[in-house]
């Protein structure tokens, strides 16, 4: 044989495989943008520490792709990379090979959240995330101490320090994580409120504050009345006379409130019974959002002293002791059947 058909030969035998190459990744390509075939949306699991070379093949058993060299390969002729982002992940019917792995280097897992409700206590808050299934449980093992000192926290308090909001989490997230982002976001917000504060307030701290807060949370849900709650509750502290606000004394009593308050309850003595102590009680006695924060660095200017539940949701307000006294007698001695000191309302974090 010739040198020159040798030559040609070769030439062929090149050409043909380039065509081969051109082909497959023709090929390659058609096959990452037609669908999976998924008779159904699917949610699956991409542990931690793996990649695509270890995700192919347990797909492949798991009948998501029919052979675990084509997504490889795959990988390779487009330069995609082996690395993955672990999580859960939606995957809905008709979703191609490629929409895979994007959504998987993306990071686009699965969402989930839960709600820390406005006024509700650290014990609630625990109780909430303790409950949420998909939420790993780490907090117990810790303990509220040592998370403060995680937190770097200058309290042995926990409460009043964590904000109530929605919380978005993914797999593998703990109750913990929920936590010090709360914690976060209560200082940021805590911080950025006092520095716009009313001139003249009778607190020495953003932490006074926040206690002040808590109660005004506590007192109402009425969006019209916290500024006038935290203005009468001003009022009082300036005029140095006691808060005498219920919610504390609930506070104070623990488990030993059943849900009616009575006059033993009132004349005993806790760090927290703002009838028997003067000021503010040590700590906040929940979680406040940021609208009872505001209220409580911006409360209306009023002449009120007094306010009584008037057993709609609402308060009757008063300057005088006269005044306060005959709302009493007329919105307490008299109750309605369906009396309630504050409405019934779906308690949301109200921060925008």
């Amino acid at each position: 044989m010739s040198l020159k058909r040798i030559s040609k030969s070769i030439l062929v035998l090149l050409i043909l495989a380039v065509l081969a190459v051109i082909g497959g990744k023709a090929y390659l390509n058609h096959w990452g943008e037609a669908p999976l075939k998924l008779d159904q949306d699917r949610v699956i699991v991409v542990p931690s520490g793996f990649n695509f070379h270890r995700l192919s093949r347990q797909w492949q058993a798991e009948g998501l792709i029919e052979h675990a060299l084509l997504l490889r390969a795959y990988l390779r002729i487009n330069n995609l990379g082996n690395l993955v982002q672990a999580g859960e992940y939606h995957i809905a019917s008709g979703t191609t090979p490629r929409q895979l792995i994007n959504k998987i280097q993306s990071g686009d897992v699965i969402q989930y959240a839960v709600t820390l409700i406005d006024g509700h206590t650290f014990n609630q808050f625990v109780e909430t995330l303790q409950g949420d299934p998909r939420l790993a449980k780490e907090f117990q093992q810790l303990g509220t101490q040592a998370l403060l000192e995680q937190l770097n926290s200058p309290y042995s308090h926990p409460e009043g320090l964590f904000y109530p909001d929605t919380y978005h989490f993914k797999a593998g997230d703990s109750d913990l994580d929920i936590l010090r982002r709360a914690y976060q976001r209560m200082n940021t917000l805590l911080e950025t409120s006092w520095a716009g504060k009313a001139d003249a307030l009778p607190y020495n701290s953003p932490y006074e504050a926040l206690t002040m807060a808590s109660i005004v949370e506590r007192e109402t849900a009425v969006s019209s009345e916290r500024s006038l709650i935290a203005g009468v509750f001003v009022n009082r502290l300036r005029k140095k006379m006691r808060l005498q606000t219920d919610p504390t004394v609930i506070y104070g009593l623990g488990a030993e409130y059943q849900g009616n308050i009575t006059r033993a309850h009132l004349k005993a003595y806790t760090p927290y019974n703002t009838y028997r102590i003067k000021g503010l009680p040590p700590t906040p006695i929940a979680n406040p959002a940021l609208p009872a924060i505001e209220a409580a660095l911006h409360p209306a200017t009023t002449k009120a002293l007094y306010f009584v539940a008037k057993g709609d949701g609402s308060h009757q307000f008063s300057t005088t002791l006269e005044e306060h006294q005959k709302a009493v007698r007329q919105f307490q001695w008299q109750r309605r059947s369906d009396y309630r000191s504050s409405p019934v309302l779906p308690r949301k974090s109200a921060t925008q």
